[in-house]
């Protein structure tokens, strides 16, 4: 779900997050969003993040900064609340049919 949320908010491919190299600046950037809120939303550690990216924890590290700091253009936080309330959306479903099966 998070990487779907993500392609779809940055227009992109799911293989453009997956890529060994950086790609173009905008997937690089949706990367960093996506490994931002793996960690700071879903509360996965970074070398648990790096694992799913195949990247280094640095290199989470690096992406949660650059995200905090992107986040002070209303634009990109606009992008980033996008990918938030779809994950919240998400987890709410994911609840409710847990919920219903019990």
């Amino acid at each position: 779900m998070l990487v779907a949320s993500v392609v779809a908010a940055f227009g992109l491919t799911p293989g453009d997050l997956r890529r060994p190299s950086r790609g173009t600046p905008r997937a690089a950037f949706a990367r960093q969003v996506a490994m931002y809120c793996a960690h700071v939303w879903l509360g996965l550690s970074m070398t648990e993040v790096g694992r799913l990216f195949e990247r280094d924890r640095t290199t989470v590290a690096h992406a949660c900064r650059v995200v905090e700091e992107a986040r002070e253009d209303p634009r990109v936080d606009r992008v980033v609340d996008a990918v938030e309330s779809a994950l919240a959306n998400w987890r709410e479903s994911q609840g409710h049919l847990v919920g219903e099966a019990a």
